[in-house]
């Protein structure tokens, strides 16, 4: 039985979030260039759910979430990189339903 492919079902508060690569480099809001060696402090990233596991409550698959990039693991999985980490690891998530947020939008 070579190469099985498995399915993967995430245990109790788990979440498995892919986060597209980014070239490193990025524009502040006035459009100034920041390089990828410049360092932020405690910078968030956003990250699209691949997975949850049966005791995760306020994330579904296919939500984009925002966490810490000190909180997590790393997986990869048929050429992709994924990140396992805690659903209370999670600061917050995007949502298409305006009756719950802050009336910020990406």
């Amino acid at each position: 039985m070579p190469d099985a492919k498995l399915e993967i079902q995430m245990l109790h508060d788990r979440v498995m979030v892919h986060v597209a690569q980014e070239s490193g480099e990025r524009r502040s809001s006035g459009g100034i260039l920041i390089p990828a060696t410049a360092q932020v402090a405690k910078r968030l990233v956003w990250g699209e759910v691949s997975g949850v596991g049966s005791h995760v409550r306020s994330v579904a698959v296919g939500d984009r979430v925002l966490f810490g990039a000190e909180d997590q693991f790393e997986v990869e999985l048929q050429g992709q990189t994924y990140l396992v980490l805690r659903e209370r690891d999670l600061h917050a998530v995007a949502s298409e339903r305006p009756e719950h947020g802050t009336g910020l939008y990406l």
